[in-house]
């Protein structure tokens, strides 16, 4: 079983990299960054820190989220537990982020399923996914 959530480790990380890569460049896909900057137009508009007074630039707001998946997403699948244990966390926030602003911008329910499945599957990583940690002997 172990292998099992190694494995889903190292492929969600790997997913989140790639994702968040497409978020900065265009290189994989110039269509689909375009798409993004677009959407992140509106994603900003319903930030939801905007009750605090605080808007991101549209811009600033894809690059930050993108290297935030980047960095996660490799810290996820090779880092060390604890690195893992926090981009997990990290990831989780931004997945509940997507999740709010795809409701509140009023997408159809099958426009947050990817959101709540990476969402779910995090969770279960948080909770099944990590070796529980040494006894210490006592001699």
């Amino acid at each position: 079983m172990a292998a099992a959530f190694t494995a889903l480790r190292v492929l969600l990380g790997l997913f989140f990299l790639l994702t968040g890569a497409a978020k900065l460049s265009e290189q994989l896909s110039a269509d689909l960054h375009r798409h993004m900057k677009s959407q992140f137009v509106r994603f900003a508009e319903v930030f939801p820190l905007k009750e605090f007074g605080f808007v991101p630039e549209p811009g600033r707001y894809l690059e930050v989220v993108g290297w935030v998946e980047v960095v996660a997403g490799l810290l996820l699948a090779f880092g060390p537990q604890l690195l893992q244990e926090i981009s997990n966390f990290v990831l989780s926030v931004v997945m509940i982020g997507a999740i709010y602003t795809l409701l509140v911008l009023r997408e159809p329910l099958a426009m947050c399923a990817p959101a709540t499945l990476c969402l779910g599957l995090l969770l279960l990583l948080n909770i099944r996914g990590y070796a529980p940690p040494a006894k210490p002997k006592f001699e």
